[in-house]
């Protein structure tokens, strides 16, 4: 099924996703003549043009090494790994919050957003031209381009702060449209466009469960409305993280844990977004993803990069299903029978990157989970709580617990509540890319880094720089991130 979702559409690509010599990479690189829009001007035509965008998922810049660098290297939940003297570019700065503008994973994690968006307003802008494909799909194509945008705006705005509005293919002669690609909107801006998008795909997508099979991973209402939740989150808008998880449904914990992070527990009923992988031939999996974190040094299988730290280990409660299902301890055997012999240069991998059936290919079939329920009980549980309602939230974090063989939370007041709910968090979504944002949303950063050893700063630290090479672009229409 994640062949049909993601299969390259090169003719689409050569026409719509080339270089461009701006920053952004936004500007449309060939128009498409009238002669040539016919050719798209039918349902599989019209498909393409988000497949385009689903592909750019699986891009070395967007969903791995520096974004693993960035979102969870830079974390508490992870050090760098690999071998002492090989600093991964910049996963060395990145771990020890050193980093700066010239970084090239602060560089590559902007611009890959910016190409994906890219992709995401020409099938906004071609899309209701088909006049030939089919309304229906038309309009849920575009509920899909509107999901996928927003998702690449909330990574910008949670690692950036306020960045570029392009909501449209630019044109190369405006000027108006150069200064668009070059002035940072606020945060606020960004995140009502995000919001509005999401609403737009709302009212246009699907249920998952009306997807035939072979199209289960594409975007569905419930994945815009957990997203939509997960928005207010951020923004501390808790009546509506209760309204938009409210209408959730159709989904389910998984019994076992451990089985969402095998290839059998792909899309399944806790699965609500997944960016998908596939490894076989034509492989079309996440560019390096497992290989940058497979074990590493003999009887390995990767790079080593990204491994769990003490911390992480120390935080799972004794009992904890989750902490073996999540970790990988050298000395082990795996699920499938692989032995992870003591030789290898780590002492802890990162299990929901590892892929039994290619894990020594640069692209295997493991997916990147985005969005799950657990992920929407946690959200309900912390809304819960903040409007002062801790029946209601210990119920929907005793959930999530009593999953992973824990006992319901001995937390009672607001202040333990909140507490365990962030714990909670932080066990069960490690490796999904959310810990570093966790901890700035929840003003936990300064301390939890201390506990390494490492210097937060307020006022610089809770968000990354915007890259060099787009401030000086800029030529002063948009301003660096304070004290970079």
């Amino acid at each position: 099924m994640k062949k049909i979702i993601y299969a390259f559409t090169f003719i689409t690509s050569a026409y719509l996703i080339g270089c461009s010599d701006d920053y952004l990479d936004v500007d449309q690189t060939a128009a498409i003549s009238t002669a040539d829009l016919s050719l798209y001007n039918n349902d599989e035509g019209a498909k393409s043009f988000v497949t385009a965008i689903y592909s750019k998922f699986l891009d070395w810049n967007m969903s791995s090494f520096s974004w693993n660098g960035i979102t969870s290297i830079a974390s508490d939940d992870a050090d760098k790994g690999s071998s002492p003297g090989d600093t991964g570019t910049d996963k060395d700065l990145l771990d020890n919050l050193t980093h700066n503008a010239s970084s090239i994973s602060v560089e590559e994690v902007f611009k890959a957003q910016y190409e994906g968006i890219n992709r995401c307003n020409q099938a906004l802008f071609y899309i209701p031209q088909l006049n030939q494909a089919n309304e229906g799909l038309r309009n849920r194509l575009i509920g899909e381009a509107k999901f996928l945008r927003a998702v690449m705006y909330f990574n910008l705005v949670r690692i950036y702060g306020g960045v570029p509005l392009v909501n449209k293919i630019p044109s190369p002669s405006s000027e108006e449209d150069r200064i668009m690609q070059l002035t940072r909107k606020s945060k606020e801006e960004i995140y009502a466009f995000i919001e509005q998008d999401l609403t737009d795909a709302i009212a246009v997508l699907p249920e998952k469960s009306a997807y035939p099979a072979n199209e289960i991973a594409r975007a569905s209402r419930g994945a815009a409305l957990t997203l939509l939740a997960k928005v207010s989150l951020y923004q501390r808008k808790w009546d509506k993280v209760i309204e938009y998880t409210n209408l959730v449904s159709g989904y389910a914990l998984t019994p076992s844990y451990a089985e969402i992070f095998k290839t059998s527990g792909e899309n399944n009923q806790e699965s609500i977004f997944e960016i998908q992988g596939f490894g076989g031939n034509p492989a079309k999996g996440i560019q390096g993803y497992s290989a940058t974190q497979g074990a590493r040094g003999a009887g390995g299988w990767g790079w080593g990069f990204n491994t769990p730290s003490e911390s992480l280990v120390n935080a799972y409660e004794p009992g904890d299903t989750r902490r073996d299902a999540t970790i990988i301890f050298a000395g082990t055997t795996l699920y499938d029978g692989r032995v992870v012999p003591l030789t290898v240069e780590n002492p802890r991998y990162n299990f929901k990157a590892y892929s039994s059936v290619n894990s020594g290919d640069w692209e295997t079939n493991v997916n990147i989970r985005y969005l799950r329920y657990a992920e929407v009980l946690l959200m309900r549980a912390e809304a819960f709580n903040e409007l002062g309602n801790t029946t209601s939230a210990k119920s929907e974090l005793d959930l999530v617990r009593n999953r992973a063989n824990l006992p319901n939370s001995t937390a009672v007041s607001q202040v333990d509540l909140r507490t365990a709910i962030w714990r909670e968090r932080r066990v069960e979504l490690a490796f999904e890319h959310d810990r570093y944002f966790d901890l700035v949303r929840t003003g936990q950063a300064q301390a939890a880094f201390a506990v390494h050893g490492k210097q937060f700063i307020v006022g610089k630290h809770e968000l990354f720089p915007l890259p060099q090479r787009f401030i000086n672009e800029a030529g002063g229409l948009s301003a660096q991130n304070p004290n970079y």
